[in-house]
């Protein structure tokens, strides 16, 4: 492992591109897996269908990695700053290249315009990311921030679930309170860790000016979604957003 990430070290960014392509081929083994014929009946549905679910298999990938990581080296927490494993290095490194491919995805698929906002998201993680995998430092504020993709399995199980028409399902039903208690404890909980971090420490911090303006642009956008999600999920009327039971295109990304 050492002497991957050493490797890595030297040149992450042809290491980024890297496993961008490997999602991509991955995403279009996931594309021969059977759809749901609501979905296939839109092109953007479809579009979105696959693209949540490369988005979910980097999600387990992902949360499960920095999850461990810092069970396993709580000093993770501790110095957000310096401190990093090569574990913790590499995870970065291939979270890096999944933003990238994601982006370019959502880029060449011509749903810019209405995927503005997971562009801004993904501009801001993928710069501070590469500066973590170039500078070595912030790696480890890269992993606890990586800790929000343990919410993003139920988000993106979520969206998969209104795609396929099964919004008032038992599944849905459960998944969106397990969604609400992820959403605080792994994405709110900790971008608030890592803005507090910054804040108390922002005099002995390097490119703390940078971080902390992406921090407070996606702490906005985190709080947005948050209420979104609870207006969406808990006092909606039934079907609200929906044509028999289908869930309304144009409405995908936001609800």
């Amino acid at each position: 492992m050492e002497a991957l990430v050493a490797v890595l070290k030297e040149h992450p960014g042809p290491w980024v591109l890297f496993f961008a392509v490997l999602f991509k081929l991955v995403t279009l083994l996931l594309g021969q897996l059977p759809t749901p014929k609501v979905v296939r009946r839109d092109e953007f549905q479809l579009w979105r269908w696959r693209n949540l679910n490369i988005s979910i298999v980097h999600s387990l990938i992902s949360g499960t990695w920095a999850f461990s990581s810092v069970l396993i080296w709580p000093e993770t927490i501790s110095d957000i700053h310096r401190y990093h494993t090569p574990q913790s290095y590499l995870l970065v490194c291939i979270s890096t290249g999944y933003f990238v491919g994601d982006t370019f995805d959502i880029l060449f698929s011509g749903n810019a315009l209405t995927s503005w906002e997971f562009l801004i998201h993904h501009a801001l993680v993928i710069s501070s990311f590469l500066f973590a995998l170039y500078t070595h430092l912030y790696v480890g504020a890269a992993v606890i921030a990586l800790l929000v993709e343990v919410n993003s399995v139920t988000l993106h199980l979520r969206l998969l679930l209104k795609a396929a028409g099964a919004a008032s399902s038992t599944v849905y039903s459960i998944n969106k309170v397990v969604n609400l208690f992820t959403f605080v404890a792994f994405r709110l909980c900790t971008q608030f860790y890592i803005t507090w971090y910054i804040a108390i420490n922002y005099s002995k911090l390097d490119s703390a000016f940078f971080f902390m303006c992406a921090l407070i642009i996606m702490n906005i956008m985190i709080l947005i979604y948050f209420f979104r999600l609870i207006r969406s999920d808990f006092f909606r009327h039934a079907g609200h957003g929906t044509q028999n039971g289908k869930l309304d295109t144009k409405k995908f990304i936001t609800d």
